[in-house]
């Protein structure tokens, strides 16, 4: 089992997009990536319901044709998208870069956009896109050309606008309609820096981050958030994570030459905003590289943290830093979520932060200041010479972290007892000193990996309870730096299936795996995955629910083992959780109280993406979409698909 690892269109078809459907603001539709600008994926739908739900079927599929399994040179697609409801149109984006418009009661194509990208190149981000976002223009008449529009930003960093009527590019914005975002970031590589997320609306102003091939050597490209008028395209701001210069804030966190030669430190998963506020939430990247670094001293500010930036100028607000000096490629992966919690008898607006390690922060939303107790604990010091790990990192109260920090020998798992004993004989060799244990010549475990904890899946917040629902991963991974002088020998010789990376102007290159058995499963005791939920107002773990066991592994006769997720969550006033997004290949409806799985549809392929949900009107069928086209990294099945469940 793997765990980690064409047709030919017009540019643009357009027909007309059905009257009648709900608009944007109601209450039936999903307008952005997160339904709300502040991520929370709460529909405030109950038609389908605890009741209603066990008799839910599918209504409709819809074939994108966008699918690769690795053929021709290109790489294996991903299909994480998901789609928005808006102004009566399902709109969606696939993995080759194509805009798609969908009659949401029937799933017929009304229009598609081609940019044209280049599938040939051998991205560092595979072929991925995980949606789109929508704008009305308030100064615009109804129906003009151009009034409602639909931002995206295809995966070779082209920032589109489209009219949601009719497909056509909006020859007002930019150069008919494209603004290159790469614009003023200076030499990029095509092929390393890319945009994998939707764009952000806030008020006037659309913002992009980027995805970076961070690992492959200390000096990449910069990772700034680049935001732009939405009626021009013309560009407002661009705000670097990174002081290059004394002036900058955060530059005495940084070691001089350290914050001059490094990069990264970007946000490519996706952006959430409070216009009512006018503030940005960004989740920035580890600067580069990522296991080492001797080369970018001190806490290294504003890498590994949650930003908020003043939407009209990119000034920095408030931030928040999850992880000092990152040694693990701990980004933060997850979409800040915005709430409105209870603290001291009062509500309060809130940012939820999740992270690969499996912490949550529940942070002031206009201040950034904890809602919950945070403490700074002592970490393991580094042994590598040259290096020198942050002395202290933010460990939560509450809620508690959701995934155990230290892996013993006592938790050690194995199907056979050979496999144990290789899983034991592997851990004990490691340097294993728990949570924050630097990367080290020997090797390291990290616990979790770089794809553990909450992922760029997100977190789901019931507006109405103040329950948090979150996909936590449970996979260690370990780590080896390897001197300079003996990479590319240690990389020949490489009989496990290591990954290698060189990490160029550094001392050390690296390799790192997940902890496996010779099975191919993981050697922590089961579950691999998990959903969890989450009380905001108390800090306490309602429930936690095991994800469902690898589709390409035998079934277990008492439960689920779990596996890896790699989208999220959504939540109902119906008192539901969707979700699909493990290897399993399948959507499931968890009751929202309890955890328990209350409905379960095998899909025809993998179904690593968000689901989203919206109704047709007061009177309408409400519908559970979920784009099913697998995942290359996790050997999910490959496919196409984007299917419709609906009540008979």
């Amino acid at each position: 089992m793997k765990w980690l690892s064409i047709r030919t269109l017009p540019l643009w078809i357009a027909i007309p997009l059905l009257a009648g459907g709900p608009q944007s603001g109601s209450a039936y539709d999903w307008p952005q990536y997160g339904r709300d600008p502040g991520g929370a994926r709460y529909a405030p739908l109950d038609q389908i319901n605890r009741d209603t739900v066990a008799r839910l079927e599918k209504a409709w599929e819809f074939r994108t044709g966008d699918v690769s399994r690795g053929e021709q040179g290109r790489r294996k697609s991903k299909f994480e998208a998901t789609p928005i409801l808006f102004g009566g149109a399902l709109y969606l984006s696939t993995p080759f870069s194509r805009v798609i418009a969908l009659d949401p009661a029937t799933g017929a194509r009304l229009w598609a956009f081609d940019p044209k990208l280049d599938l040939g190149k051998r991205y560092s981000e595979s072929l991925v896109s995980r949606g789109v976002a929508s704008w009305t223009d308030a100064r615009a008449e109804a129906g003009a050309p151009c009034a409602r529009r639909i931002f995206f930003a295809a995966l070779d960093g082209r920032l589109l606008a489209l009219d949601a009527a009719t497909g056509k590019p909006c020859v007002g914005f930019g150069e008919n309609g494209v603004v290159d975002s790469r614009a003023g970031i200076g030499k990029t590589d095509p092929k390393e820096y890319t945009v994998t997320s939707p764009p952000v609306v806030c008020g006037d102003v659309v913002a992009v981050g980027s995805a970076i091939g961070d690992n492959r050597a200390v000096t990449v490209e910069p990772g700034a958030v680049r935001a732009f008028d939405a009626r021009t395209g013309k560009r407002l701001w661009l705000w670097d994570p990174i002081p290059r210069s004394h002036r900058d804030k955060g530059w005495e966190t940084w070691a001089s030459e350290g914050a001059r030669k490094t990069g990264a430190a970007n946000v490519w998963s996706i952006m959430t905003a409070d216009p009512e506020r006018g503030l940005i939430f960004a989740p920035t990247g580890s600067a580069s590289p990522d296991y080492y670094g001797g080369e970018r001293l001190g806490a290294n500010l504003f890498a590994n943290c949650v930003v908020a930036l003043e939407a009209k100028t990119g000034a920095v607000v408030w931030h928040f830093q999850v992880v000092h000096h990152d040694l693990w490629d701990y980004d933060v992966a997850a979409a800040p979520a915005l709430a409105t919690v209870r603290r001291d008898g009062r509500d309060t607006p809130a940012v939820v932060v999740n992270t690969k390690m499996g912490h949550v922060f529940v942070l002031h939303r206009e201040t950034g200041e904890p809602l919950f107790p945070i403490e700074e604990r002592p970490t393991p010091r580094s042994d590598v010479a040259g290096e020198l790990a942050a002395p202290t990192q933010p460990f939560p109260v509450k809620p508690k972290p959701l995934i155990e920090p230290v892996l013993t020998p006592d938790q050690v798992w194995g199907a056979t007892e050979s496999d144990r004993r290789y899983c034991a004989e592997l851990l004990a060799s490691l340097r294993n000193e728990g949570m924050f244990t630097p990367p080290s010549l020997q090797g390291t475990l990290v616990n979790p990996g770089f794809v553990g904890g909450v992922n760029w899946g997100g977190a789901a917040i019931h507006g109405g309870r103040g329950v948090m629902v979150a996909n936590i991963n449970r996979l260690p991974f370990w780590v080896r730096l390897i001197p300079r002088d003996r990479f590319a020998q240690e990389r020949r010789a490489d009989r496990i299936g290591a990954q290698f990376t060189a990490q160029r102007g550094a001392p050390y290159g690296m390799s790192r795996g997940a902890l496996l058995a010779p099975s191919g499963a993981p050697c922590v005791k089961p579950p691999w995955g998990k959903t969890v939920a989450v009380d905001l107002n108390s800090g306490e773990v309602l429930w936690e629910t095991p994800t469902l066991t690898p589709k390409a592994m035998a079934a277990p006769t008492n439960g689920e083992l779990g596996s890896i997720s790699l989208g999220g969550p959504i939540t109902t006033a119906g008192g539901l959780v969707f979700v699909a997004a493990d290897q399993g290949e399948a959507l499931r409806a968890l009751d929202l109280e309890t955890g328990e799985e209350l409905w379960r549809v095998p899909l025809p392929a993998g179904g690593q993406a968000t689901p989203m949900t919206y109704q047709l009107g007061a009177d309408g069928k409400q519908y559970v979409v979920i784009a099913a086209g697998g995942h290359g990294g996790l050997g999910t099945t490959p496919g196409d698909y984007v299917i419709a469940f609906a009540l008979p």
